[in-house]
């Protein structure tokens, strides 16, 4: 399995229990993979942070909900997703944005919106986040978003609220 892609110590945790390896044994082995350095989930978490944001544009959110499926544990996962800085993050969201617009021109404005709320959303942005990139963006374009109808700082504002009530 290293062989084809780094893994965590989980994934090769549950590979041997799958085939059957003893727990002793796997211990054993991981143990060693980690003592040689084969195994290093801060590491595989560090990479994975800079290659899926870069690459898939996806958010602190996502990439935290990835890699604990992937079974790396809290704190290396906070020290890979921490590192990622909250304005490239943002820069991000806008780059992904930006690129749709191109596929949403001609749309009606509320569509637009949708569609481009609803990319940032399965990217793993916050709602607030979302509306504040998609509003910037239609303003750039010389959209008002009010002006068409839609309250983009009304729904930012009371996702905010909602947010602090559930706190």
């Amino acid at each position: 399995m290293l062989t084809a892609a780094p893994r965590t110590s989980a994934q090769l945790a549950d590979a041997m229990r799958r085939k059957g390896v003893p727990a002793e044994a796997a211990d054993a082995v991981l143990s060693r993979l980690t003592e040689v350095g084969l195994i290093d989930d801060a590491a595989f978490a560090r990479a994975w942070v800079e290659s899926r944001h870069h690459s898939r544009g996806l958010s602190r959110r996502a990439l935290t909900a990835e890699l604990t499926r992937r079974g790396v544990q809290g704190e290396d996962v906070q020290a890979a997703v921490g590192a990622l800085d909250p304005d490239q993050e943002i820069a991000t969201a806008r780059r992904l944005v930006v690129k749709a617009m191109a596929s949403t021109r001609g749309r009606p404005p509320t569509a637009r919106v949708r569609r481009l709320v609803g990319l940032l959303a399965r990217k793993g942005y916050s709602a607030p986040v979302a509306y504040r990139v998609v509003r910037e963006a239609l303003e750039q374009e010389g959209i008002d978003a009010a002006d068409e109808g839609i309250d983009l700082d009304g729904l930012e504002g009371a996702i905010d609220a909602a947010g602090a009530a559930d706190q």
